[in-house]
C-alpha cells in the first residue's frame, strides 16, 4: 500500500488538515530514506522493531529531541495502523514500542499588563494594516482560537447580531465563540478600512493582506512577534502563547475548565488542563486570602 494512500485516508475520512498529513508523510518518508541508505529497501512493510530501534538510535545521535523523534514515530506508528486496517500487514512492528521520555515544556503567559499594554498602547492605527493588526492581537486574546483557524475565517463567520463567531476548528468541527464588544469595535474599524483597499480578491475571507488576497500564517506569527517582542520580555512571542493567555486568565479569573475546553476546541479535558499549572499562583493567592485559618 503506498503512502499517497495512506495520505488520501488522513485527508479524506480522517478529516485532517494539509499541514499535518504532510508532515505525516514527511516522517515516513524520513524513515524510508533510513531504508535505503541503511538496508537497501524501501519496503516499510519488510521493518521489524530492530530496524526501527536503529532509526531511533540514529535520530538521537543526530540530536534531534526525543518530542521530536516521537512525533516521527507517530506518524510511522499511525501508517502501520492504517496497513493493519487494509489487511496488508498482519502485526504492526511498533505494538510494544515505548515513546521517549519528554520533560515537561512550561510555557509562561503574557500578562495582563503586556497584553494591555500592546492593546493600548503600541498600535497606533492609522491605516489598513495596523488596525488588521490590532483585531488579529484582540481576536486572539479575546477568543482563544488557534492560529489556522484565524486565517481561515470568513466574513460570514461572524454574527454581529448574536454576538457570535463560528470557527471551523481540527477535523472540521465548527464551534461559536461570544464576540466581546470590544471585539465589536475592533471588527467594525478593520472594516471600515479593508472596503478601502485598491483591490479585493479573496473577498470572502475576513483576514487580508494589503493586496487584498487572504492573510498567511507566517504574517500572522511575524505580527505577534513584532508587537510582544517590544512589549514583553518572554524568549517566546507567539499566536499560540495568546491562546495560552486567553485560557489561563480566564482559568485565573474562576473560569470553569469545561468552559474554557469547549471555548478552545479541546475534544478532551486533558488537553486543557496543561493551562492550569499557571494558574496555581493566582489559586495560592485566592486561598492565601480566602481561608479563615490563614489568618490565625
Amino acid at each position: 500500500m503506498s503512502i499517497k494512500a495512506f495520505s488520501e485516508y488522513l485527508l479524506l475520512e480522517k478529516k485532517y488538515s494539509e499541514h499535518t498529513v504532510m508532515a505525516y508523510t514527511r516522517d515516513i518518508i524520513n524513515f524510508q530514506e533510513f531504508l535505503i541508505q541503511h538496508h537497501d529497501t524501501e519496503h516499510l512493510l519488510n521493518a521489524n522493531y530492530s530496524v526501527i530501534r536503529q532509526w531511533i538510535v540514529e535520530l538521537v545521535d543526530k540530536n534531534i529531541s526525543n518530542r521530536s523523534i516521537n512525533r516521527k514515530v507517530s506518524s510511522l506508528n499511525s501508517y502501520y495502523k492504517f496497513l493493519l486496517k487494509t489487511e496488508e500487514l498482519e502485526s504492526n512492528p511498533l505494538k510494544q514500542h515505548k515513546a521517549l521520555k519528554v520533560g515537561k515544556k512550561l510555557q509562561l503567559p503574557f500578562s495582563e499588563q503586556e497584553l494591555k499594554l500592546v492593546l493600548e498602547n503600541s498600535i497606533e492605527i492609522i491605516d489598513f494594516e495596523t488596525a488588521r493588526n490590532h483585531f488579529i492581537i484582540e481576536l486572539l486574546y479575546a477568543t482563544g482560537i488557534r492560529r489556522i483557524e484565524l486565517v481561515n475565517l470568513k466574513l460570514n463567520d461572524i454574527n454581529s447580531g448574536n454576538d457570535q463567531i463560528k470557527v471551523l476548528g481540527k477535523r472540521n468541527k465548527e464551534r461559536y465563540i461570544p464576540l466581546i464588544n470590544s471585539l465589536k469595535k475592533s471588527l467594525n474599524r478593520y472594516l471600515e478600512f479593508r472596503k478601502d483597499l485598491p483591490e479585493i480578491i479573496d473577498g470572502d475571507m475576513l483576514f487580508l493582506t494589503k493586496n487584498g488576497l487572504k492573510i498567511y500564517e507566517k504574517l500572522v506569527y511575524r505580527i505577534i512577534n513584532k508587537y510582544f517582542s517590544e512589549a514583553s520580555s518572554k524568549s517566546k512571542c507567539s499566536p499560540h502563547v495568546l491562546r495560552h493567555s486567553f485560557a489561563t486568565h480566564l482559568l485565573n479569573k474562576g473560569a470553569d475548565l469545561n468552559t474554557v475546553k469547549e471555548l478552545l476546541g479541546h475534544t478532551s479535558l486533558a488537553a486543557t488542563q496543561v493551562y492550569t499549572h499557571s494558574s496555581i499562583t493566582e489559586l495560592k493567592k485566592v486561598h492565601a486570602n480566602a481561608h479563615p485559618r490563614n489568618r490565625e
